[in-house]
């Protein structure tokens, strides 16, 4: 790790055990509202930001587009140790600023009057994230800089960008959608869409119906969940997942429904969108995050105030 990245462990909160924990990382933009705050950054420059971060470091932040989901791991954690006092497995969240810790005071501060469980803070000093996130076994990254996404993603972190501010959503559930091909599985389909078009893609879909598709960059995480999911009573199941897919039911549905079982990995529910917008039926589930690799669903979601994490393509 560089000399010049500081870490600050949040002493107000139980640390986890890092090597039982399910890490996740959220940059400061994604779990804070501060466009006004980069925008200052962008066009005024570094030293004044850290001016105005000094001078309004006792005015909280205002809640950003990860807020919620933060939340909602908090309580599938509070479940969690209600069933075992000893449990391990704990939802464990560090946060990252790319900025020094002089200025970080107002983070800082805005943590502790949201009471949030964050571990830890760290302070990049500019540096790239991705190398701290493989050193620290994260196993997902959500941020609003896309080149750190990206950075994360060519080190097989599963990471999103995040790219607006959300509306209301569960309290009583932790809410977790993924797209199919090139989130939950791999790209090949897409690959063969690419290349040869749809008609190929159904060939292809069809000869390969039995064989488990490759696990894309979000399997881990989902299995993870399912995992979780495992340790309630269905009843009482306070993690809810769910995949929304272009595929279609009738002639590409089978491949996917066939490796989630070969995977081991249990969906609550799934929805074969046929190619049909995907916003109205995020509406209706109201997910605290949906992840997806095409733009174009991303913006539908925005649409409808559903928060979404896009998984960027190219970044191998």
């Amino acid at each position: 790790m560089d000399d010049d990245i500081e870490v600050i462990m949040n002493t107000g909160v139980q640390q986890k055990d890092s090597s039982m924990a399910v890490t996740i990382a959220i940059s400061v933009r994604a779990l804070f509202d501060m466009e006004e705050e980069h925008e200052l950054f962008m066009t005024e420059g570094p030293e004044e930001f850290l001016t105005s971060q000094i001078d309004n470091e006792d005015i909280p932040l205002k809640e950003g587009i990860v807020f919620p989901f933060i939340r909602a791991t908090h309580m599938v954690n509070k479940r969690l140790l209600s069933l075992n006092p000893e449990e391990k497995q704990l939802f464990q969240i560090i946060l990252l600023s790319t900025h020094s810790a002089e200025g970080g005071i107002r983070i800082i501060k805005s943590v502790k009057y949201y009471n949030l469980d964050i571990s830890r803070f760290c302070f990049l000093n500019g540096h790239d994230p991705s190398a701290y996130l493989k050193s620290q076994n994260v196993l997902l990254f959500l941020s609003a800089c896309e080149n750190s996404v990206c950075n994360a993603l060519k080190r097989q972190i599963p990471a999103a960008l995040m790219l607006k501010q959300t509306s209301a959503t569960s309290k009583e559930q932790l809410k977790v959608a993924f797209d199919g091909d090139s989130v939950l599985f791999s790209d090949e389909t897409d690959v063969v869409f690419r290349e040869k078009g749809l008609a190929e893609v159904f060939k292809y879909e069809k000869e390969m119906q039995n064989v488990p598709m490759g696990e894309g960059p979000f399997k881990v995480f989902a299995m993870i969940l399912g995992e979780m999911k495992k340790k309630f009573s269905p009843e009482d199941d306070p993690i809810c997942t769910y995949l929304v897919t272009a595929r279609s039911s009738n002639k590409l549905g089978a491949r996917a429904i066939n490796t989630l079982r070969h995977w081991g990995l249990q969906i609550d529910e799934a929805f074969f969108m046929a190619g049909s917008p995907k916003g109205p039926i995020l509406a209706q589930i109201k997910p605290h995050i949906f992840f997806d690799d095409n733009p174009g669903n991303i913006l539908g979601a925005h649409e409808y105030g559903i928060p979404a994490g896009l998984v960027l393509a190219g970044c191998k």
